[in-house]
C-alpha cells in the first residue's frame, strides 16, 4: 500500500481558537489526527485571505466551527454583525473548500435555525416550516443559508459537505462578557461576582419559565468527529442531549454550584426568547452516538475552569 493511501487526512478546524473549535482540536489531537493550524490569524470574512489560507494548508477535511455568536442582548444590539460576519465566513470557507478539492466538510449550524413555534422535540425536517424567533433572526438566517449552501454544492458539484445543528452550547473557553454571553456563562459570572461582592439580588432576564437543552462542548466535539467518520448525507443532523431544563431551574442549579447565598430577581420586562427548544436527536442516536456529560457535572467543570481563568477573561 502506498504512503499516499496510508497517510492520515489533514484536518483544518476553522475557528480553532474559539470554544467549539478548540474543543474539536482537543478531541482530534487526543486521537492522533493531523490538525492544521495557521501560522497567523486569518480573517475568514476576507475572501482572498481565506483562499490563500486554503492554498497554504491544503486540507483534506474541514470542520467549520468559526462563527459570530452571542446571547439575546448581543443578537438584539448587533444584528448586522451577526448576519454579515456569519454569511461571509461560511461562504468563503465553503467555496474555498470546493475550489481546493477538500474531501469532506462539516458545517456547524445551530438549533436557532428552526421556527419559533416548532413542534417539540424539533425534527430536522421542520426546517423552514414557520417564522423564526425574532431575537436571533439574523443569525438564524445566516446559518440556514450556510446549510443550504452546503447542500447546493453537493448537488451541483458532488462535494461531501455535511451539516450538524447543535443545541445550546457551553464549556471552557466560553465568552463570559455579560453583554455578549449566552445564559450559562452569563449566570456563572453573575453569581460569582455577586458572591464575591455580597451583592443581592442577581438579575436574570425574562420570567425564568422558558426551557432549554444544553450540550457540553466536549460532547459536541465528540459528535463532530463521529459524524466526520460515519456520516455522508446532505441531510442535516441534530446534536443534543434529549433533556431540557427551565431557566429558573438552571439559575438555581448554577446558584448552588457557585455557592451564592443571595436572592434572584427575574426581570420580566426583558425578552424570554423561544418558550421551549428541544431538538430530536434520534437521527444521530440511530447512527450510534449519544451525549455523555450531565448538565450538573458539565457546569461544575466550567465553573472550575472559570475560577482558574477569571483574571484573563474578557470583561
Amino acid at each position: 500500500m502506498t504512503q499516499e493511501r496510508t497517510a492520515r487526512p489533514r484536518i483544518y478546524v476553522a475557528g480553532h481558537t474559539g470554544m467549539v473549535g478548540s474543543a474539536i482540536c482537543r478531541r482530534l489531537d487526543r486521537d492522533g489526527h493531523v490538525v492544521l493550524r495557521p501560522s497567523s490569524r486569518v480573517d475568514l470574512r476576507d475572501q482572498h485571505a481565506t483562499e490563500r489560507l486554503f492554498q497554504e494548508l491544503k486540507p483534506d477535511i474541514v470542520l467549520l466551527a468559526a462563527a459570530q455568536v452571542g446571547g439575546i442582548f448581543a443578537n438584539s444590539t448587533r444584528p448586522a454583525d451577526f448576519i454579515f460576519d456569519n454569511l461571509m465566513i461560511q461562504t468563503n470557507v465553503l467555496h474555498s473548500s470546493y475550489k481546493s478539492g477538500v474531501r469532506k466538510l462539516l458545517f456547524l449550524g445551530s438549533s436557532c435555525v428552526y421556527p419559533k413555534d416548532c413542534v417539540q422535540p424539533i425534527k430536522e425536517e421542520y426546517l423552514l416550516s414557520g417564522y423564526l424567533e425574532p431575537t436571533n433572526q439574523p443569525y438564524a438566517v445566516a446559518k440556514i443559508a450556510g446549510l443550504i449552501m452546503a447542500q447546493s454544492y453537493n448537488r451541483q458539484y458532488g462535494t461531501n459537505f455535511i451539516s450538524a445543528m447543535p443545541t445550546n452550547l457551553y464549556g471552557p473557553h466560553d465568552n463570559f462578557d455579560l453583554e455578549n454571553a449566552h445564559v450559562i456563562p452569563a449566570l456563572l459570572r453573575k453569581f460569582h461576582e455577586a458572591k464575591e461582592s455580597g451583592r443581592s439580588p442577581v438579575e436574570i432576564w425574562g420570567t425564568g419559565d422558558p426551557t432549554r437543552e444544553f450540550l457540553h462542548v466536549d460532547d459536541l466535539a465528540d459528535a463532530c468527529v463521529f459524524l466526520m467518520e460515519n456520516y455522508d448525507s446532505s441531510e442535516l443532523v441534530n446534536v443534543g442531549t434529549g433533556e431540557e431544563i427551565s431557566i429558573r431551574e438552571l439559575a438555581f442549579l448554577i446558584k448552588e454550584i457557585v455557592g451564592y447565598p443571595g436572592e434572584i430577581w427575574y426581570n420580566s420586562d426583558m425578552p424570554d426568547g423561544m418558550q421551549r427548544k428541544l431538538v430530536d436527536g434520534s437521527r444521530l442516536a440511530a447512527l450510534g452516538w449519544k451525549a455523555s456529560i450531565s448538565l450538573r457535572d458539565g457546569i461544575a467543570s466550567v465553573h472550575r475552569w472559570f475560577l482558574q481563568n477569571a483574571e484573563n477573561l474578557r470583561t
